[in-house]
């Protein structure tokens, strides 16, 4: 197929991000997407975490929209249900869930952080509206509703949205309960993994580029994964040093395995 030059710059930019990133993180460097209990206050730049939130994640939402709906391709069924499918996620990340998280007063977040997520966001929003709108062919005809990888990656968006949304619920709630520090969570797939919310992301990136049969949703999917997966081995070893107690049968990210 053949991609514009802006295309297959985003493809590159968003996978070398990839590749730096989890360069970085093995070799312990200081990269600006650090937050939370990680985050050691030093960049003297910074807005509220609530604004931070809303404008890192906002990108992604408004950016997609703008491509699915201006691309040289009718906007069909097939295409209507991933829209509906990224906006679960997005929509919801950018102008819900900053305003359910349980934010201790005065919170910051460093304005370096927030400006490499949001290029990120905006640039895998892109990717995936524009190779729907544009190079997406195989989405012009109903009949991709029955296809095995619309079918299967459907499946996978669902579990993986419940999952991560479940887990999310489950910290806030601990959040709530204890806003003055952090506590063990214990409810649902917490049993198994440190981070089924970020398991149940995954889950859910790798469904929707699935059901999209995309290059650009493989190539999100594989930064997710390059991030999520290190953050979460980040936090499994957070909580075994804070807490004592801290299950040990209990794994990172993927239950009996890592």
């Amino acid at each position: 197929m053949n991609y514009s030059s802006e295309f297959i710059a985003a493809l590159v930019f968003v996978f070398i991000s990839s590749l730096l990133w989890v360069a970085a993180k093995l070799l312990k460097l200081n990269v600006p997407v650090v937050y939370g209990r990680h985050e050691s206050g030093e960049f003297r730049l910074r807005i509220p975490t609530r604004l931070s939130w809303v404008l890192m994640e906002s990108p992604a939402c408004l950016v997609f929209t703008y491509f699915i709906f201006t691309g040289p391709l009718p906007v069909t069924p097939p295409v209507i249900a991933l829209f509906i499918m990224w906006q679960m996620h997005y929509f919801h990340r950018a102008f819900i869930y900053p305003f359910q998280l349980q934010i201790r007063s005065g919170s910051t977040t460093p304005v370096r952080m927030t400006l490499f997520g949001a290029v990120l966001c905006a640039a895998c929003g892109y990717l995936n509206g524009e190779f729907i709108s544009k190079y997406g062919v195989h989405l012009q005809s109903n009949d991709w509703f029955y296809s095995p990888a619309f079918i299967i990656g459907t499946s996978l968006f669902l579990f993986g949205y419940v999952l991560n949304k479940k887990s999310d619920r489950e910290l806030i709630k601990l959040r709530k309960q204890n806003p003055d520090d952090y506590s063990i969570p214990y409810g649902g797939a917490y049993r198994w993994v440190s981070c089924p919310n970020y398991l149940g992301e995954l889950i859910t990136w790798y469904g929707f580029c699935c059901a999209a049969w995309s290059i650009a949703g493989f190539t999100f999917a594989f930064m997710t994964a390059s991030n999520l997966i290190l953050r979460a081995l980040e936090n499994h070893r957070w909580y075994h040093e804070k807490f004592p107690n801290y299950p040990p049968e209990r794994k990172a990210i993927i239950p009996y395995i890592l």
